[in-house]
């Protein structure tokens, strides 16, 4: 019974976690309604176990769950209001996104390492900035969102297993593999919506 009391939001949210990636590998618009309601919870998990770039992270995603959703559903600002399609992450993005990540890391890292008791100020803060260009990719419903994740989750496995959050870990653990189908199962369903 102590166990589950002291990892009892670590299974809840690991749980969650796993309808999430179904609903993402899915590409299904309820994702995002989970998308609100895990990260929400996240806060005071990360925070508890001084992941404090984490827990900033999650309130980041729990706003982003509103934008997630209405991108989705009102289709990218298309006057036929279709839900948005999967494409590829366009070129003309890639060095603007890659100069936010790395003002993000090194941004986050100076906060973590100067205002906080972190023990992990930047591989926390890697995993932040990886999940903000990752997050904004998945909403634009980018086939190579998926990349951004497959590194964040193999990071956030070992992280977790060291910070003694065992069953984010195995979630963590668990999404790698997730997140490669997830990527080959996006590409079949931007080749579908292409065809239609």
């Amino acid at each position: 019974m102590d166990f589950l009391v002291a990892h009892g939001l670590d299974i809840f949210t690991t749980l969650l976690g796993l309808w999430y990636i179904y609903l993402e590998y899915k590409a299904h618009i309820a994702v995002w309604i989970v998308g609100i309601i895990m990260p929400a919870l996240d806060i005071f998990l990360y925070y508890d176990h001084g992941l404090y770039g984490d827990a900033g992270m999650a309130a980041y995603y729990t706003l982003a769950g509103f934008y997630g959703y209405w991108a989705w559903h009102r289709g990218k600002g298309r006057e036929d209001k279709q839900t948005l399609p999967v494409t590829h992450f366009p070129r003309r993005y890639i060095l603007p996104v890659a100069c936010i990540f790395g003002a993000l890391w090194v941004g986050t890292w100076f906060v973590l390492s100067h205002y906080t008791n972190s023990t992990v100020p930047w591989t926390d803060a890697l995993t932040n900035a990886l999940s903000f260009v990752g997050l904004w990719a998945l909403a634009r419903k980018y086939v190579e969102q998926w990349f951004f994740w497959i590194v964040v989750d193999a990071i956030c496995t070992v992280l977790y297993v060291q910070k003694g959050i065992p069953f984010k870990a195995f979630l963590y653990g668990l999404y790698v593999f997730i997140a490669v189908m997830g990527y080959f199962k996006w590409k079949r369903l931007m080749k579908a919506d292409c065809r239609s």
